[in-house]
């Protein structure tokens, strides 16, 4: 069976940081985010699409489900 290398790497890294954790998830994150403010690195943020709804007519479903 063919094995993504990618996949294969992210899981490594993943197996590694929990092992190195004792597999606390909020401790992985913690130290992810003081390493990420040590960094100089610039943020980029997604602008939030929250706000703009996405209307399909030919996929809504309102009409087939009454009282919701």
């Amino acid at each position: 069976m063919w094995e993504d290398p990618i996949v294969k790497e992210v899981r490594e890294i993943r197996k590694t940081l929990s092992e190195r954790f004792d597999f606390d998830v909020h401790a992985i994150f913690e130290d992810l985010r003081k390493n990420q403010s040590l960094t100089d690195s610039k943020r980029i943020y997604r602008q939030s699409s929250k706000n703009k709804p996405v209307v399909c007519p030919e996929r809504d479903s309102v009409g087939l489900h009454p009282g919701r």
